[in-house]
């Protein structure tokens, strides 16, 4: 038989009523955010499994779906964010982008298509280390200021200043690039003189 054991926990009720305050409410009438303890939050991946006993012997491999825990580190508590279905697009081309075959078994890498929506991860509540921070009130206000500020953004601006920031690298990475061939031409074409001279 085989037993996993983990760690689990939950937000406190009144935690998670002043985040849900904060970040409304999805058409589900669920939080829009929500927080999760690590060891807790599970999520569906498909693919081949093999089953070990304590000394590490193979007791079985199999494909199938299993639930895993979505984050690491487990023992941290997680801010989530509501996505909606439509953000994975449809369920044809979730299908066509995540299925997997092992042994002439097809399964969906990333679970069944999300057609509630998904929660999907924001931050996790740690100190400048990444050590572990506890869900205090304090740590409930910085979440809820950080939620607020998040929705009083306008659309598209985050995805424009990524955008941004990118163009930003590449127009670096062509500069530094053109640099080093504009080196090795020059250095190409000092070698090319000494020959033809000598």
């Amino acid at each position: 038989m085989i037993r996993v054991t983990r760690e689990t926990h939950q937000a406190p009720d009144e935690i998670q009523a002043r985040i849900e305050s904060a970040g409304g409410a999805n058409h589900y009438g669920e939080p829009n955010f929500r927080v999760v303890w690590g060891g807790s939050r599970l999520t569906w991946i498909g693919g081949r499994w093999t089953d070990r006993d304590a000394n590490g012997n193979v007791l079985r491999e199999t494909v199938e779906l299993r639930r895993v825990p979505k984050y690491l580190p487990l023992e941290r508590w997680h801010v989530e964010r509501w996505m909606p279905p439509e953000s994975y697009g449809s369920p044809e081309l979730w299908y066509a982008q995540t299925m997997e075959t092992e042994d002439g078994i097809r399964v969906p890498a990333l679970g069944p298509y999300p057609s509630r929506g998904e929660y999907e991860h924001c931050f996790t509540l740690a100190d400048a280390r990444g050590e572990f921070l506890p869900l205090t009130a304090s740590a409930c206000d910085w979440i809820v200021r950080a939620i607020e500020w998040s929705r009083r953004q306008r659309r598209g601006a985050n995805r424009e200043a990524l955008a941004g920031r990118e163009a930003r690298r590449e127009r670096e990475w062509d500069r530094a690039a053109d640099d080093i061939f504009d080196d090795a031409a020059s250095a190409f074409r000092g070698q090319a003189y000494i020959a033809v001279s000598a």
